[in-house]
């Protein structure tokens, strides 16, 4: 049976009905899917969003192939699911899994929303600041970065949309292995000393301190990361976008001037 968290008339009923089922409310968390829900995203956050846009090295209308580096996800951020990513939470998973898609707004069991995959995508994490991702902010992040290459063939209406530069926020469809519960309240020791511990790094703290708690995720599995109209977290750019030349291999290329008698 899913757990709905009711309306309080005080901050100090909601703490005490979450921590009273912080067990159930965690494992109900670990057991979905999560995906973009931009309704939520922090209005404060896409206030003060500056520019995160990019330039197409060149305007040759007949590439068939992008290679972008996209942010998929970035860390010490209050997002609209009310979890806050902590650094490291994608080092066991990336190490482990090797089938990780780019796809369509979460559409990875279609076709013809996969945009790429296998040795057309590589992910990774990096460190940015705020500032390199277009948010005039103090601070770092460890962003989920995809370097993938975006061919014509593969998904036509989303190369076209990258061509163009509509594409601009991107998601991570993830499944939380570990996480813990911080609550901005005394009488609680244990779940404050978690808020304690990470309220200073999150970028849009007011956000935090309005709420008044958040789910601290240190584990997770990234099952694929897409391109979204607007996502959980809005922080989320397309950072470049390259023409990439394609070169034929040596050999394919000796077989096919063998199959024409060309020497």
């Amino acid at each position: 049976m899913k757990i709905e968290i009711p309306t309080f008339e005080t901050k100090k009923e909601l703490y005490k009905f979450l921590v009273d089922n912080c067990d159930s409310l965690i494992a109900q968390k670990c057991s979905t899917i999560k995906h973009a829900d931009g309704f939520g995203a922090s209005s404060l956050m896409l206030n003060e969003l500056g520019e995160t846009g990019f330039t197409i090295k060149s305007d040759n209308t007949d590439v068939t192939v992008l290679k972008g580096r996209l942010v998929i996800n970035a860390t010490k951020i209050l997002d609209s699911h009310g979890d806050v990513h902590v650094n490291g939470l994608w080092n066991k998973n990336l190490k482990e899994n090797k089938r990780i898609l780019h796809v369509q707004e979460h559409k990875s069991n279609e076709f013809s929303k996969i945009i790429a995959s296998g040795d057309d995508l590589k992910a990774s994490v990096k460190t940015y600041t705020w500032k390199e991702l277009g948010y005039d902010a103090e601070g770092d992040t460890e962003a989920l970065i995809f370097d993938s290459n975006i061919r014509k063939e593969r998904n036509a209406y989303m190369f076209d949309q990258y061509q163009k530069g509509y594409v601009n926020n991107h998601s991570v469809g993830m499944q939380y292995v570990k996480m813990g519960l911080a609550v901005n309240d005394d009488d609680y020791p244990a779940y404050k000393a978690l808020w304690d511990a990470h309220i200073d790094t999150i970028v849009n703290r007011k956000d935090a301190e309005t709420k008044g708690y958040f789910w601290a995720v240190t584990e997770a599995k990234a099952l694929e990361g897409s391109s979204v109209p607007l996502g959980s977290n809005p922080i989320t750019p397309t950072l470049e976008l390259t023409p990439k030349n394609e070169e034929i291999p040596n050999a394919k290329l000796e077989a096919i001037k063998a199959f024409l008698d060309i020497k």
